[in-house]
């Protein structure tokens, strides 16, 4: 590593997920390859959430990732809020398209007009469906890999509903699956919380979000969002259905029907980056055990003109032992690296438990162990090896996400005035004060704010919200307040 993660953030994330292989560059700016360390921590995150949504009875669809421009100018308020963000194609070959096609930014425009042709009665409801894909936001004038990239991988749910109620009840049923995503398996911590009428979905109602921080960098980053879109995008794709507990419809009058409810919701590989942040050190990448591809890596040590095949087949053994338990484990036996070397490898792509083997704990039945989180190195007897690991896995996992967590809650901050407001921003801080929630005082703050790192923003109004005693002012316009908010520079 030739960046240290205090002294130059930016250079060390950038050189962690290279030396990592977590990406590699491409040579589109914006565009990166996803190696396979990254795309077994993403596969292990869908395996977890794909069996979590299928409880609740989404179906799996793929939409093109076309929208032809009548439907987007159908949906303009919605579209027009990605518009900077939106790659056309317009040839094919050397012909001029008659009518420019737009490559999807989220699918909204590109599903709705086929949920109209689908829905016709209550019996058509609830459709849920859910598609995993990649979509394309061009605009980014400072790409960070994972983070703020030009195509990135997604899930994306759209439900429709026949009442407001089953929608805002499975808004937060999905904001929790995404906590338990970064918190239960990325060990990040996340506030859970509502957005500010600016920073919500375009076109929705409102919109829940799940929000981290990154306490080198003082910036909040948006985790995962779960829209509740009301009947707003139903009125554009005029989606109706007739409704039985309608008495219009027990008399059978014509064109009395109604308007679905409607959500969507997504989380992305951001989530990945997100955690390198969090955990990742001087040394590279610190995975939690939930999302590492390899949790426990063996590697043999023999000595000069030692007998390699009893090591050999010893480490081979651990392996195997380890594997039949659950627990994802490899074996490194390649001759043409140093150990020095492999070791230096295996903590840069953060696996969360090594094995060292040798001649001298073979005679001794024992098996030492080293922690990546901590360093922290630990004999353990080869009979009770797997119990061992899998209480020493737990335990990363849950220092990871203790540790990160002490880190954040560190950095919040309680502010009741302007002066206090701008010294916590400036010294990095994730900040939350009484706010009078009016769209016009955040622009102010967003223009007062603004300077060479970004202007301050509402990251969300936490559903934890402390008391808000009665008289309490707004920080930032002196007007009564109606609600605590986070606020600070993001990503």
């Amino acid at each position: 590593m030739a960046f240290k993660k205090d002294d130059n953030f930016g250079e060390w994330y950038s050189e962690v997920v290279v030396n990592s292989e977590i990406i590699e560059y491409h040579d589109i700016s914006g565009c990166y390859i996803l190696r396979p360390w990254a795309m077994e921590i993403w596969e292990l995150l869908k395996e977890f959430f794909d069996a979590e949504i299928k409880k609740l009875k989404l179906k799996s669809y793929y939409f093109p990732l076309f929208v032809t421009v009548n439907v987007v100018q159908k949906k303009k308020d919605h579209f027009e809020d990605f518009a900077p963000e939106v790659a056309w194609v317009t040839k094919t070959g050397n012909s001029e398209l008659e009518a420019p096609i737009a490559i999807r930014p989220t699918s909204e425009t590109a599903m709705y007009p086929y949920f109209a042709k689908w829905i016709r009665s209550h019996r058509n409801l609830p459709l849920r469906c859910n598609q995993w894909c990649s979509v394309v936001r061009w605009e980014c004038s400072n790409p960070i890999p994972l983070i703020r990239s030009r195509e990135f991988l997604w899930q994306e749910g759209h439900t429709v509903f026949a009442t407001k109620e089953e929608s805002d009840e499975e808004v937060l049923r999905i904001l929790e699956l995404y906590r338990r995503i970064y918190e239960e398996f990325l060990a990040v911590p996340v506030s859970k919380g509502r957005k500010s009428e600016m920073e919500k979905f375009a076109g929705g109602l409102y919109t829940a979000s799940v929000e981290a921080f990154i306490p080198n960098t003082g910036r909040g980053i948006q985790a995962a969002t779960s829209n509740c879109l009301g009947q707003n995008f139903a009125k554009k794709f005029e989606i109706f259905f007739e409704d039985e507990n309608d008495p219009a419809q027990k008399k059978k009058e014509k064109n009395k029907r109604s308007l679905v409810c409607q959500n969507s919701w997504a989380y992305t590989t951001r989530s990945i980056g997100v955690m390198v942040m969090t955990h990742g050190d001087d040394k590279g990448l610190v995975l939690p055990p939930r999302v590492a591809p390899i949790q426990v890596i063996v590697i043999p040590d023999p000595l000069e003109d030692a007998d390699t095949t009893a090591i050999n087949e010893a480490c081979e053994t651990i392996v195997c032992t380890l594997n039949q338990a659950g627990i994802r484990a490899d074996l490194d036996t390649r001759e043409n690296y140093s150990l020095e070397w492999k070791y230096s490898h295996w903590e840069m792509k953060g696996v969360p438990l090594r094995i060292e083997i040798d001649l001298k704990d073979l005679a001794n039945k024992q098996v030492p162990v080293v922690r990546r989180d901590n360093g922290a190195k630990v004999d353990i007897l080869s009979t009770d090896l797997v119990e061992h690991v899998k209480v020493l896995l737990d335990g990363i996992q849950d220092s990871l996400f203790q540790t990160a967590k002490q880190k954040r809650d560190a950095c919040i901050e309680v502010v009741y005035t302007w002066d206090e407001f701008t010294a916590a921003l400036n010294d990095k801080k994730l900040i939350l004060a009484p706010w009078c929630d009016e769209e016009e005082v955040e622009k102010d703050v967003r223009a007062r704010t603004e300077g060479n790192l970004g202007s301050a923003k509402t990251l969300c109004a936490p559903f934890d919200q402390p008391d808000l005693p009665e008289g309490t002012v707004c920080f930032a316009s002196g007007k009564p307040a109606k609600t605590w908010s986070f606020w600070g520079r993001s990503y």
